[in-house]
C-alpha cells in the first residue's frame, strides 16, 4: 500500500494541498500552539518562544478505503445492520491515516462493536492492545478520546478504535467483558486522563494515590513540579515560568 500519511511538520496550507492531491478529506485541526510549556511567547525562559505547531486529527476517509479496508468495513456494517440498527449511529467516520485503518464508534457501541470484531470469522480481531486516552481540550463536546488498538492474529491485520466524549459527560461503557485484558489499561486511562469507563469491575488507581485530586496526564492540568529555593528565589513550575529581566 502507498504511504498516504502526512507529515506532522507540515504547515497546515502543505497539509491542505496534500490530502487533496490524496483525495481524502481535510484533517480537523485541533490545536494551534506558541511557545512551550503554555508560558507564552513574550516571556518564556524556555528558549522555545518562537515555536508554533498546529495538531489535526484525521479527516473522513472516501471509499475505495483500498485494501483489505474495504472488506473490513463492509463486514462491520453488515453485523451492524443484522442486529437492526442504522450504520450511520454506529459509526461516525472512518479514517485512513498513516496506512493505519481508524474507525470512530459513537460510546453507546462499543462493547457491542468489539464483541463483531472479536467473534465474527471475517474479522477475528482476537487482540485488544490495550486503552489509550487523550484529551484534546479544543474538540468542543469530545475532548476526551479513547483510542483501542485491535490486533488480528488470524488474519495479520491491525487496525483502530476510537471513541469519543464531552468532558461534562467522560463516560465510556468498558469492553473488559469483551477482552478481559483492558481491566487494567482502562483503569490507568481513568487514573490519568479521566474517563470512566462504566461497567468496569474495579475502576480504581493505577499510578496516583487513591486520595489524588484530578488526572495529570490531561492538557489543561497543572505541569506542577517541585518548586526549588534558591537564596530565597524560588523557581517555579514550567507553566507559569516568566523571564525575571
Amino acid at each position: 500500500m502507498s504511504d498516504l500519511s502526512i507529515p506532522e511538520d507540515n504547515t497546515p496550507a502543505e497539509v491542505t494541498q496534500a490530502s487533496s492531491q490524496r483525495g481524502f478529506a481535510l484533517p480537523e485541526p485541533i490545536a494551534h500552539r506558541e511557545g512551550l510549556f503554555g508560558a507564552g511567547t513574550d516571556s518564556s525562559t524556555s528558549g522555545f518562544s518562537g515555536l508554533v505547531s498546529d495538531s489535526f486529527l484525521p479527516g473522513e476517509a472516501s471509499r475505495p478505503y483500498g485494501g483489505w479496508f474495504d472488506q473490513v468495513v463492509d463486514v462491520l456494517e453488515e453485523l451492524i445492520a443484522a442486529d437492526g440498527l442504522d450504520v450511520a449511529d454506529v459509526i461516525e467516520k472512518v479514517t485512513v491515516d498513516r496506512g493505519q485503518l481508524g474507525i470512530f464508534i459513537a460510546r453507546e457501541h462499543i462493547a457491542r462493536v468489539a464483541k463483531y470484531l472479536r467473534d465474527d470469522a471475517d474479522l477475528r480481531f482476537e487482540m485488544c492492545l490495550g486503552t489509550n486516552g487523550a484529551h484534546y481540550p479544543l474538540d468542543k463536546g469530545r475532548e476526551l478520546h479513547a483510542i483501542y488498538p485491535l490486533y488480528s492474529i488470524t488474519h495479520n491485520r491491525m487496525i483502530r478504535l476510537e471513541v469519543t466524549c464531552p468532558d461534562e459527560d467522560p463516560r465510556i461503557p468498558s469492553i473488559v467483558s469483551v477482552y478481559p485484558g483492558n481491566d487494567w489499561q482502562e483503569r490507568e486511562t481513568w487514573d490519568l486522563i479521566g474517563i470512566v469507563f462504566t461497567g468496569h469491575p474495579s475502576l480504581t488507581r493505577t499510578a496516583m494515590p487513591d486520595d489524588w485530586v484530578g488526572h495529570p496526564q490531561r492538557k489543561d492540568y497543572p505541569l506542577g513540579g517541585i518548586p526549588v529555593e534558591f537564596k530565597g528565589a524560588v523557581n517555579a513550575s514550567a507553566d507559569v515560568r516568566r523571564s525575571v529581566n
